[in-house]
């Protein structure tokens, strides 16, 4: 295994990563070690909008076109002071 070191590395960027691992239960070097696997593999868990991860599975489709439904008044509230 290849071992690097980081020089130069920003106060702020150091605690964000310190503080990343610890809500990972990680060290700091494994989770540096982490964050460039998925960085440079692809691997791991990517945070998606659920809205846009629909989109794009159904994208090919040419997308789908839904009827206007019709307006109703709206109803009176109900009243809860008996």
């Amino acid at each position: 295994m290849a071992s690097i070191i980081i020089r130069r590395l920003e106060d702020a960027t150091k605690e964000r990563l310190r503080i990343r691992a610890s809500h990972h239960g990680r060290s700091m070097e494994e989770e540096a070690r982490e964050i460039l696997k998925v960085a440079l593999t692809g691997k791991g868990a990517t945070e998606r909008n659920l809205a846009e991860s629909i989109r794009r599975r159904f994208a090919a489709l040419g997308g789908v076109e839904l009827a206007d439904l019709p307006r109703q008044p709206m109803r009176r509230p109900p009243n809860l002071s008996k």
